[in-house]
């Protein structure tokens, strides 16, 4: 369900910014065609942090977050071929930035 709420926001947005340039939607005989897809990966990266007497030892700390990727091409039909494609990638190392992105 939330994931479906996430779909319905990025393609309101991507209509509005597509009215925006001038483009106007239609459903046959489209000049182009836009589609985009949404993704998100679990990752996990090692800190090194100096510790001990003087600093002369190293402390590594495992910080795991999510990453999201949002792709969005657009395309001609008529040559089926790819006309532009925006690519945008996002990490939420802390959880509480993530929860209250959702709601906005």
């Amino acid at each position: 369900m939330e994931f479906e709420i996430e779909r319905k926001r990025i393609e309101d947005a991507i209509r509005k910014k597509l009215a925006a340039k001038g483009l106007t939607e239609t459903e046959a005989n489209a000049d182009g065609n836009v589609r985009f897809t949404l993704g998100a990966a679990n990752r996990r990266e090692v800190e090194r942090y100096p510790a001990g007497w003087r600093g002369w030892e190293t402390r590594r700390v495992a910080v795991r977050y999510t990453e999201g990727t949002l792709i969005i091409d657009m395309r001609d039909p008529r040559r089926q071929e790819l006309v532009w494609r925006a690519i945008a990638v996002e990490d939420h190392r802390d959880p509480s930035k993530l929860q209250s992105t959702r709601g906005s």
